[in-house]
C-alpha cells in the first residue's frame, strides 16, 4: 500500500488511478424505489414465511432462515443509511382466517410500508372452500388498506411441486392450489397489490433440477427453493413505482 501511494504521488496519472480505486463502491443490489428512508417492511403468512423465525428480540434469529430472511439480509446490508425495518410475523400453520385472528397486533399495529403476504397451503390442506379462502382473504386486504391507506401490497400466490404427499395426491394439491392461486390473482388486481407469481418459477426451475431439489415435501422450500422466491419477489417489487 505504501509503494503504491508513493508511486501515485510520483505520477499524476497514478494518483488518479489509485484515488478512483479506493474510492470506488462495491454494492452490487440495484435499490429498490419502493424501499424509501426508514422503510417499514413486513412478511406475513405460515410456515414457509415463519421459517423457524425467533420469537424474542434477538435480532440473530428474528427473521427465520427463508426467503424473507434472504431478502432482508441483502437489502439491509446493501443500504445501511437507508435504515430499513424488516419484520417477519409467519407463523407455521396458519390459514386465513388465523390471519384475521391475530391481524391487528401482528400487522394494523405494526404499520408497514410495504407488506407481503404468502397464505393459502394450509387452507387448501384443510380443505377450506375457495370461495371462503378468497371472501375471508378480501376483507383482510380490505381492512388493512382502510386502516393503512398508505400501504404497498404483495400477494405471493401458494405453490406445490409433485413430491411426497403432494405426488401421491395430486388432485387435492394441484387443482386444489390452482383455484387458490386464481383466487389471489384477482385479489391482487382488485386490491392493486404486487403478485409474484411463484408456481411458473418452481416449475420451470424443475427444468434444471429435481423438483425435490427444490421443495423437500412438495410444500416447504429447501434453501435453494427459498432463493428461488426471494429472487422472484425482488424481481417484482423493483417494478413497483415509488409512492
Amino acid at each position: 500500500m505504501k509503494r503504491s501511494f508513493l508511486a501515485a504521488l510520483c505520477c499524476p496519472f497514478l494518483a488518479l488511478l489509485w484515488l478512483g480505486a479506493s474510492t470506488r463502491t462495491t454494492n452490487p443490489v440495484a435499490p429498490i424505489p419502493v424501499f424509501r428512508k426508514d422503510a417499514r417492511i413486513l412478511f406475513q403468512g405460515d410456515s414457509i414465511t415463519d421459517g423457524n423465525r425467533g420469537r424474542s428480540a434477538d435480532p440473530n434469529h428474528v427473521m427465520g432462515h427463508g426467503y424473507a430472511y434472504s431478502i432482508a439480509s441483502r437489502f439491509g446490508a446493501a443500504f445501511p443509511e437507508s435504515n430499513l425495518a424488516f419484520m417477519n410475523r409467519g407463523v407455521s400453520g396458519n390459514k386465513v382466517s388465523d390471519l384475521a385472528a391475530r391481524w391487528q397486533r401482528d400487522t394494523i399495529d405494526l404499520k408497514p410500508d410495504i407488506l407481503s403476504i404468502l397464505i393459502g397451503v394450509n387452507d387448501q390442506g384443510a380443505g377450506v372452500p375457495v370461495e371462503q379462502f378468497e371472501r375471508d382473504y378480501d376483507k383482510l386486504l380490505a381492512d388493512t388498506r382502510a386502516a393503512l391507506p398508505g400501504i404497498r401490497l404483495v400477494l405471493c400466490e401458494p405453490f406445490s411441486l409433485p413430491v411426497g404427499g403432494v405426488k401421491e395426491h395430486p388432485e387435492r394439491w394441484v387443482d386444489g392450489l390452482r383455484t387458490r392461486r386464481e383466487a389471489v390473482a384477482r385479489l391482487a388486481t382488485k386490491h392493486h397489490a404486487a403478485l409474484v407469481r411463484l408456481q411458473a418459477v418452481f416449475d420451470a426451475a424443475c427444468k434444471r433440477a429435481p423438483a425435490d431439489y427444490w421443495i423437500w415435501d412438495g410444500i416447504h422450500p429447501t434453501y435453494s427453493g427459498h432463493q428461488l422466491i426471494a429472487d422472484e419477489w425482488e424481481r417484482v417489487v423493483r417494478g413497483l413505482a415509488k409512492p
